[in-house]
């Protein structure tokens, strides 16, 4: 498969960034493919494996491949980039392949950052499923380490009516530049970055590291000129900030946007003081302490460096410039009409169909329980993105999946697709529609089970069958620990893994929060509730919240200035009985078990490599 835009003279020897052995300008193909990288992963590993190898030289050079350790010895996760979430069939397709023959669960996990993750896969194993996912184009390079992570971006971009333009093709040069850079191997710590040019800021660009929001600015002499803000040092865990604006201004069709990144990386990458406490050495560390006008002061001495004509920052050979409308299907010869199943379709459509800004065509958001898909739903969507999207999909925030570009006629043969697929469900980004982090079923640094919490929860809103508009809007998010993986601090209610000790045993808690926006254009974190709910009981405390803001709110009154009229202790008080501890006995003893556990619940918390 020959790369795109470098003519044939021009050609090094193939396997290089200049010719790299795969490169599509489709979204899915962004990161250039190099073979020999895996052929260095497998010399690696095995030297590892043989006792050749310091195990954390080897964790260093592992993680900048996209592969990371687990709390279960000896299996790895592996991390695959989804610049700004785009995905082709043959992916999906090449998923399923990968998933059925080295994911002892069978599954793919969308994150929060629009990856998909594998688990549990023995290390012999992890170069030969990066290699094979490599054959698609798909990379896990720079997925996990001290490193620009995968960029995301708006799902919608392209074809949303709110945007100002396409993103898009910026983002796509964006990872181009900086995968691989020698500036961005080993910084103090990881890079989040996001574009996004919708009003509604569906990337959150106020929780990532380093942001771009599209911007128009009138200059004489040039008309209308595309550039974007650039925000630099937001982020949750435990330091929650929003993202302050670096520049109100930065042109995009002249690489301004890339050469003014790579001054703010170079200044974060000298920070030795950072190196010192890992833990706390994200770049909103750098912002806290200094202020971003200190930031901007040592950005604008560094563009003076000599470094900076050293360097191309053309667009030329790294935009991804993609006609998706030529690829667009056509209109069906014959229409499907519901039946009896009219209402359940009408259902899905109010809340998961969307009209694009092109006439004739919608999106459909497809809801992703827990962000988990099987080898047969891998395979089941590749063949729907064929028929009905033109072969265009992303992946979401939110751990779902929108297929663009789908005939508004052919909406309900989309749903009832995904219904034989057990993928149907209404409510993308309602109130069932619940995030979390993977938390004990892999990570290191879980504490709790946040995916065995993700789904009692989502059991007890469907018993629920909550109808009021308002109350579907409410989101909830949860992380397994007091890191944000799960954006807890986002959810209008959040929670995150911690415990209580009833004498010699202990009990699996949460810590809430309620009130956190991460979509209509403002990031504000929720407020912590002075409570830990024992895991049994946070669906408990779910429907005490939602049942009394149902009957207690004003009209038209959302979950979020409810928050703020009644207070924090008015929510507390619903459900301090829940949050009282109980002795440990045989009729208690459901307590002190887990979330789809059936051990008795420990803390056992080991050093996560996000840091290393």
């Amino acid at each position: 498969m020959e790369p795109v835009s470098i003519p044939v003279e021009q050609r090094t020897p193939r396997g290089t960034l200049e010719d790299p052995e795969i490169l599509q300008n489709v979204p899915g193909h962004v990161i250039p493919i190099l073979q020999r990288e895996y052929d260095d992963f497998k010399t690696e590993a095995t030297k590892f494996l043989a006792g050749e190898k310091d195990e954390v030289e080897f964790v260093k050079f592992r993680l900048k491949q996209g592969v990371y350790g687990q709390r279960q010895p000896d299996v790895q996760m592996i991390r695959t980039k989804l610049p700004f979430g785009g995905i082709t069939p043959e992916q999906m397709d090449k998923f399923a392949d990968v998933v059925e023959k080295y994911a002892p669960l069978k599954k793919g996990h969308i994150t929060t950052r629009q990856n998909i993750q594998m688990h549990h896969i023995p290390l012999p194993d992890a170069e030969k499923a990066i290699r094979e996912l490599g054959e698609t184009g798909l990379s896990s390079r720079e997925g996990c380490g001290n490193t620009m992570r995968n960029v995301t971006g708006d799902p919608w971009a392209g074809v949303a009516a709110d945007e100002l333009f396409d993103l898009t093709p910026y983002a796509a040069a964006y990872v181009r530049y900086f995968v691989r850079h020698p500036t961005t191997q080993g910084m103090p710590r990881k890079v989040k970055t996001s574009f996004d040019a919708s009003p509604r800021d569906r990337a959150i660009s106020g929780i990532h590291d380093v942001a771009f929001r599209a911007r128009i600015k009138q200059i004489e002499g040039r008309g209308e000129v595309r550039g974007v803000e650039m925000l630099v040092g937001g982020g949750t865990s435990i330091m929650p900030r929003v993202a302050p604006v670096l520049y109100d201004f930065l042109e995009l069709d002249n690489g301004e946007y890339l050469k003014v990144t790579e001054a703010v990386m170079r200044i974060f990458d000298r920070q030795e003081w950072l190196r010192v406490n890992r833990a706390r050495a994200r770049i909103k560390v750098f912002v806290d302490k200094y202020g971003i006008d200190e930031l901007r002061a040592q950005v604008e001495e560094e563009l003076k460096g000599d470094w900076v004509a050293q360097r191309d920052f053309s667009l030329e050979k790294r935009l991804l410039l993609d006609d998706e409308h030529a690829k667009a299907p056509a209109p069906p010869a014959t229409v499907a009409s519901p039946n009896g199943d009219l209402s359940e379709f009408e259902r899905f459509r109010s809340a998961n169909v969307q009209a694009q800004r092109q006439e004739g065509f919608v999106t459909v958001e497809v809801k992703i329980v827990r962000g988990d898909l099987s080898p047969e739903q891998f395979r089941g969507l590749a063949a729907i993105m064929r028929r009905y999207s033109g072969g265009y999909a992303r992946t979401t925030v939110q751990q779902n999946l929108v297929l663009r570009w789908v005939r508004e006629e052919a909406a309900y043969e989309v749903w009832r697709a995904l219904c034989d697929l057990g993928l149907g469900d209404a409510g993308s980004r309602e109130i069932g529609d619940v995030v979390s982090c993977p938390g004990t079923d892999s990570c290191k640094l879980g504490i709790t089970s946040s995916m065995g919490l993700n789904e009692a929860i989502e059991e007890r809103i469907e018993q629920m069958d909550i109808t009021d508009p308002l109350a579907r809007k409410i989101h909830i998010k949860m992380s397994g620990c007091p890191n944000g993986c799960g954006q807890h601090h986002l959810g209008a209610i959040g929670f995150y893994g911690a415990s209580i000790k009833v004498g010699e045993h202990t009990i699996p808690a949460y810590i809430p929060h309620v009130g956190g926006v991460w979509e209509g254009g403002e990031v504000k974190f929720g407020k912590r509730l002075k409570l830990r709910l024992p895991a049994k009981r946070v669906p408990e405390a779910v429907e005490r919240w939602v049942r009394h803001y149902e009957a207690n709110r004003n009209d038209g009154e959302e979950w979020g200035q409810f928050v703020e009229r009644v207070g924090n202790e008015e929510l507390e008080g619903l459900v301090k009985e829940l949050s009282m501890p109980v002795e440990f006995n045989l009729e208690t003893m459901n307590m002190f078990i887990d979330w789809k556990k059936d051990v008795p619940f420990q803390v056992i918390r080991g050093e996560g490599e996000c840091a290393v």
